[in-house]
């Protein structure tokens, strides 16, 4: 005579034949995917900040560039598919990073309703805005869209086809140059801090390792930060006009 199967006591429902929920769902697959898709969004920052640094070789070079990115894989690729190629996969890591983190912080919230009385000595400024950080830097993106891509928020006189003049009418104004150098303050922050925790949840980090990692995520975002904000301080002194 077979035996019935056990039923759970609070469902009275036979328990799941496979209880656990998948990599992707714990904890650990959360951090994989925020480790990833962080990693993919730092490679496109360091080739997007060098094309950026274009700008100091005057208005030539610069729309030269522009005009490179959309015929970038011709002929094998059409107009712009490279382009939009990058831009897809760009937007999924960032939805990816961003839910991943969502998900992990309301986790974390259930796990622990009772806020910690005393922050840790040891947890860094940059630890502890990621959160406001991520929320500036998603906000800045959609302005960015809308200031540089489309046009549509964009100060002047948007001219397709010629980012150089496009880029110093948005810093030729005060609220361009403040949104902006703010959103790359909190790259920095969020690469210095993303960076090192990449690391270690992809299994690079190690207690041999930590300082030349820590080394890294400085340097990394130093260079970042300021690659970035030099081409609205050289718009407003004048340098690129």
């Amino acid at each position: 005579m077979a035996l019935a199967p056990t039923r759970d006591r609070t469902t009275g429902r036979p328990p799941s034949p496979t209880p656990s929920r998948g990599f992707l769902s714990s904890t650990l697959g959360k951090k994989t995917v925020m480790a990833v898709s962080g990693l993919l969004m730092l490679g496109y920052l360091v080739a997007h900040v060098a094309g950026n640094l274009k700008v100091f070789f005057g208005p030539e070079e610069f729309n030269a560039y522009g005009h490179w990115l959309r015929v970038m894989g011709a002929p094998v690729l059409h107009h712009e598919w490279a382009l939009w190629l990058v831009r897809i996969v760009l937007l999924a890591a960032v939805v990816a990073h961003a839910v991943s983190a969502y998900q992990l912080s309301r986790r974390d919230v259930r796990a622990r309703p009772i806020a910690y009385v005393h922050r840790r000595k040891r947890s860094s400024y940059a630890t502890r805005t990621m959160r406001w950080g991520g929320i500036i830097l998603a906000l800045f993106i959609v302005w960015h869209v809308l200031d540089l891509t489309t046009g549509t928020v964009h100060p002047g006189g948007f001219e397709e086809g010629k980012p150089y003049q496009n880029v110093v009418d948005t810093f030729s104004t005060w609220y361009g140059n403040v949104i902006y150098i703010v959103a790359m303050l909190a790259v920095g922050l969020h690469v210095r801090h993303g960076f090192w925790s990449a690391a270690q949840t992809l299994g690079v980090g190690s207690a041999r390792r930590e300082r030349l990692l820590r080394g890294l995520a400085d340097t990394l975002a130093l260079v970042l930060t300021a690659g970035f904000v030099s081409v609205p301080v050289a718009v407003m002194t004048g340098v690129v006009s």
